[in-house]
């Protein structure tokens, strides 16, 4: 008699290939806003001309394909073998850019390639950390990520407050209707449908801001058809170890960051994991990449959480199908026109879209916090303290901006700085405080006067 076939997770089930580059094609919508606006970024904040810049966004999605491939197929120890794509970290990007403005833009490219490197040598030690960070710490750094991406979000649709156009009515109304389309959608569809409802809103809002002639087609035609990503874009890396220390310290918040994403990732796909094997993979994906990343002139590359959200959404939990949007990320990255295309879609209907999936990460994060017993009054203070250390950078920006520079870039990581606390104060509360009372309890009683050979004491009348 034989056994009935055991189907394998659904992680690990291949779909139709005209499904799988559907569904990856929806992940890729969502996230090109990233690489997008970070390349942008360090355009105008380093004054670099249009050729370097398209060499740079090309260089940007090949790699945000090969780590996409490499985290969800998990070649040898690197990659989860999770539905996970790769980008281009915010809070490094800022960390990059202030070591280039300081110190030169190679001596940033070489502080990334250091940082890489560093994670590898590290990693070892952390793995032995990661019993100090429990339900608890990780379910507060998810729900602060959440926030913090929502807030990224937001800034697509109303632009940066004192900057010309902010709060622009227009652009408030195609971010409030891009998620107004994916609603209706979400709602009316079943099925198939039903799961591509994140990139019909999105490409609902983009047929409407074209109607109101916010979409400008006039550079698709310039420049060839193929890009490809410039090896040492500025020239050699200059390593020094020094400039490099900021990049090298968030690499720790980064490591505990990657924690989270794949606990989080393996929790929505349903999928059991052994974080001791499976999070330094992932740590060691986010690393491989960011060597790379330094070489061709680009921040450190970070797994994202903001494909979770799309996964949560959709149901669709195939790894492969984040496989196939790293294949179409690294074609998209050798054709040019098509990258200029991704950019002309604007940025409040790319805001409007990530809000919704980026809100869907903070719910997560407040599911994990729910099964973290916060009805014990320690679990509760430590989740306190974490969230209103690691929100204030995000809600009240420049809160830091009189400290010196160094101190300024750690602390304006509203993530590094609240997944640190949650640590630090799960350990104090939950490790140290209890092995100083058992300390105590085992401690003999101290001997009484008569005992200790004092004077008898005499009696109560």
């Amino acid at each position: 008699m034989s056994r009935p076939r055991t189907l394998p997770h659904p992680v690990d089930q291949s779909r139709p290939l005209s499904r799988i580059l559907l569904f990856g094609v929806q992940h890729v919508l969502v996230m090109a806003a990233t690489p997008v606006s970070a390349i942008f970024l360090m355009s105008a904040t380093l004054h670099l001309d249009a050729r370097l810049t398209v060499n740079l966004l090309s260089a940007a999605f090949v790699l945000s394909g090969i780590g996409s491939l490499i985290q969800s197929l998990g070649p040898w120890k690197f990659g989860p073998r999770l539905p996970f794509v790769m980008l281009p970290g915010g809070a490094p990007l800022i960390l990059f850019l202030a070591i280039a403005e300081e110190h030169g833009v190679r001596t940033a490219t070489g502080a990334v390639i250091i940082s890489a490197l560093f994670s590898f040598v590290l990693l070892p030690v952390f793995s032995r950390l990661l019993k100090f960070f429990p339900t608890l710490v990780i379910g507060t750094m998810i729900v602060i990520v959440g926030v913090n991406l929502v807030k990224v979000g937001a800034l697509l649709v109303t632009g940066r407050p004192g900057q010309p156009g902010f709060a622009d009515p227009t652009n408030l109304a195609l971010g409030l209707a891009t998620i107004g389309f994916t609603v209706a959608l979400y709602w009316l569809f079943t099925g198939v449908l039903r799961q591509l409802a994140v990139m019909l809103g999105l490409i609902a809002g983009s047929v409407l801001a074209f109607a109101l002639g916010r979409i400008d087609f006039g550079g698709l035609t310039d420049g060839g058809f193929l890009s490809a990503p410039q090896f040492m874009p500025f020239g050699t890396p200059q390593f020094d170890l020094l400039a490099a220390l900021p990049l090298m310290l968030y690499g720790l918040a980064s490591m505990a960051e990657a924690t989270g994403q794949t606990v989080i990732n393996a929790e929505t796909v349903g999928k059991e994991i052994d974080p001791r094997t499976d999070v330094p993979r992932t740590i060691r994906g986010d690393a491989l990449v960011s060597v790379l990343a330094g070489f061709l002139g680009l921040p450190l590359m970070v797994t994202s959480g903001e494909n979770i959200g799309i996964v949560r959404v959709t149901g669709v939990r195939s790894r492969y199908v984040t496989a196939a949007a790293g294949a179409v990320l690294i074609a998209v990255g050798f054709l040019a026109p098509v990258i200029r295309a991704i950019s002309v879609i604007p940025s409040a209907v790319v805001g409007g879209t990530a809000m919704v999936v980026f809100a869907v990460i903070t719910v997560l994060g407040v599911q994990m916090l729910g099964r973290a017993e916060l009805d014990r009054h320690s679990h509760a203070f430590v989740c306190a303290v974490a969230l209103a250390l690691g929100l204030l950078p995000i809600l009240v920006p420049g809160v830091y901006a009189g400290l010196p520079s160094g101190a300024r870039i750690l602390l304006e990581s509203g993530v590094a700085v609240g997944a640190c606390t949650a640590a630090v104060l799960n350990v104090l509360f939950h490790h140290v405080r209890p092995r100083l009372a058992r300390g105590r309890a085992a401690a003999p009683p101290a001997l009484a006067p008569a005992e200790a050979g004092g004077p008898t004491p005499l009696p109560h009348v």
